[in-house]
């Protein structure tokens, strides 16, 4: 079969958009065809299993959350402070928020990786990655903290996200003030 992919990126973002809203015991291919609007079959012929079709999903996921490499150059000629951290930490807020979808699809996977371990490989060895070029990232750019500050971000925006996705608490913060708060609390 020729590779097609356009009809590849419209099937995995048709994926995203039945895993955020049925969940993944609704993530089947006739499902995918059907919110892609294409024929029954074509999901399966080109993710011919499920974990195929996971694995899709994640990579899609990463691709719709790469970061805009025109803003990435933006920030790289500000001076590596706390301001340019918080502004990193709302680009990455801001790429999880624009389409609700993927953010949805993206915690629907986190809990099945919990009992699949396909699941969990595909997803872990993106997450991993994308771990480690935030590091290299906030080293490269001279910007404030380490390892240790990256992971407790990364911990805080999933909850951040979990939480604004969900049955948000009314807490008085704004995100950007939420974001500031831990900007200035994990980086003391």
């Amino acid at each position: 079969m020729v590779r097609n992919d356009e009809r590849r990126s419209v099937l995995a973002d048709a994926g995203i958009r039945v895993l955020a809203e049925e969940g993944a015991r609704g993530l089947t291919h006739r499902a995918v065809d059907a919110a892609a609007g294409l024929p029954r079959g074509t999901a399966s012929n080109y993710f011919p299993t499920r974990d195929d079709l996971v694995s899709a999903l994640v990579n899609r996921i990463a691709e719709r959350l790469t970061p805009d490499p025109e803003a990435v150059d933006a920030r790289g000629v500000r001076t590596p402070d706390r301001g340019l951290f918080a502004d990193y930490l709302r680009d990455v807020v801001k790429r999880l928020s624009v389409d609700p979808h993927v953010s949805l699809a993206l915690f629907e996977l986190r809990l099945e990786a919990a009992r699949r371990p396909a699941v969990a490989q595909a997803l872990g060895a993106w997450r991993q990655a994308a771990f480690e070029e935030d590091i290299t990232f906030n080293d490269g750019a001279g910007l404030p903290g380490g390892r240790t500050e990256i992971a407790l971000f990364h911990y805080a925006i999933d909850g951040l996200m979990l939480d604004h996705l969900t049955a948000p608490l009314d807490t008085g913060l704004s995100v950007d003030e939420a974001i500031d708060e831990f900007v200035d609390r994990i980086l003391g």
